[in-house]
């Protein structure tokens, strides 16, 4: 670990020449041809994706977004020779349970600004003082304004291990853990480093990948199992790309906004809602546009690409069991199986919803929210 400790206020606060240059890039879109009547068959369609381009560059408002995000207190430190930043909001409550929440990719911080405040004053919110969390939500180094990384390794094991640092340094002695995507990768492995201090992990969207014969399925676990089979034989492409040439990706996104848009989108199409047409239909098209905004103004699409090609060295490697209790929302187009989940977790908790997708904190705050509360009451 680093030796310099201190813990630093941080505000967003992006150059304006930054917003003029990605204006006008947006205006020099070089666009590419289009079969006709292919719709999202090959990926993100044109018509769609230059209105949105267009909305990005003269009606999306950037500063309105920053503000919002700096209404929450944020700070940075160095952890492991490595810049972390991140949002800690702490609670009025004196019996609050202070709370690390992770994001994934192509997600942020963005994610989780309609679950901040809901977690930290539920009774602003309809909700009960006793179930308020001190919430602490680091951008993943390499993503947003943590920045990119700047050596090999940087896995999820040691982002973990980082999280670790970052609530010893913050003195908290007891927590929990949430994620979804990426984060409920990490926040497992939390309880696994840190048992002594993790009272309990709740996640969603938490990956479980069969490695035999699956009996006595439920009906919805079958529909996610052929969902499984899709996402490996059609929806897969990103992951393989960012697995073994995030430098060579990396070019296309820190170059063309549009590009990186398009990167993104497609997964909020995708991985959003069924019942949702359109990504916007599932997440605020503004909230959705931050998410991108992010990655283009901080320059970290390559980086945060390189968390897949440092996971790729483990994929299909089963880690030991958690014992530290874990509780799993499940969602449309989670793929996720219960007895999968019970062999490598330590399950006291689990929850499958009919609304909302993959990026539930976004999609289905409320849903969210409940569910984390529920969950963490016995574990206080």
């Amino acid at each position: 670990m680093a030796h310099n400790s201190e813990i630093n206020p941080y505000s967003i606060d992006i150059p304006q020449s930054a917003l003029d240059d990605l204006k006008e890039r947006l205006g020099r879109t070089r666009w590419p041809d289009e079969l006709p009547g292919v719709g999202w068959d090959l990926g993100v369609p044109l018509d769609y994706l230059k209105s949105l381009a267009e909305y990005w560059a003269t009606t999306y408002d950037w500063r309105s977004q920053e503000k919002a995000l700096n209404e929450f207190a944020q700070f940075t430190t160095v952890i492991d020779d490595q810049n972390v930043h991140f949002l800690h909001v702490r609670s009025s409550e004196p019996e609050a349970l202070p709370l690390l929440i992770t994001h994934g990719w192509p997600g942020s911080i963005a994610e989780f600004l309609d679950i901040i405040d809901p977690l930290v004053n539920p009774v602003a919110h309809g909700g009960y003082g006793a179930d308020a969390f001190h919430v602490i939500a680091p951008s993943i180094p390499g993503f947003g304004f943590s920045g990119p990384t700047h050596e090999t390794g940087w896995n999820t094991i040691r982002v973990a291990h980082a999280w670790v640092e970052l609530m010893s340094r913050l003195g908290y002695e007891r927590y929990g853990a949430q994620g979804g995507d990426t984060g409920a990768l990490i926040s497992p492995e939390l309880g696994r480093i840190d048992p002594e201090h993790v009272v309990g992990v709740h996640v969603n969207n938490l990956l479980t990948f069969p490695s035999g014969p699956l009996e006595n399925l439920s009906e919805a676990e079958q529909g996610r199992l052929q969902l499984l089979q899709r996402w490996q034989n059609e929806m897969s492409g990103y992951a393989i790309v960012q697995s073994t040439r995030p430098q060579t990706l990396a070019y296309a996104l820190t170059d063309s906004p549009v590009g990186q848009l398009a990167w993104i989108v497609e997964k909020f199409k995708e991985w959003t809602d069924p019942a949702a047409e359109l990504p916007e239909d599932a997440v605020d098209r503004d909230r959705l546009l931050t998410d991108v905004s992010i990655y283009w103004l901080t320059m970290t699409a390559g980086s945060a690409a390189r968390l897949y090609y440092e996971g790729a060295k483990s994929w299909g490697q089963t880690n030991e069991p958690t014992t530290v209790p874990t509780g799993v929302a499940v969602f449309p187009m989670d793929i996720t199986i219960r007895s999968i989940a019970e062999s490598q977790h330590h399950l006291v908790h689990w929850t499958e919803f009919e609304r909302g997708g993959h990026f539930a904190a976004m999609e289905a705050p409320n849903l969210l929210i409940g569910d984390i509360r529920e969950f963490f009451r016995r574990l206080r």
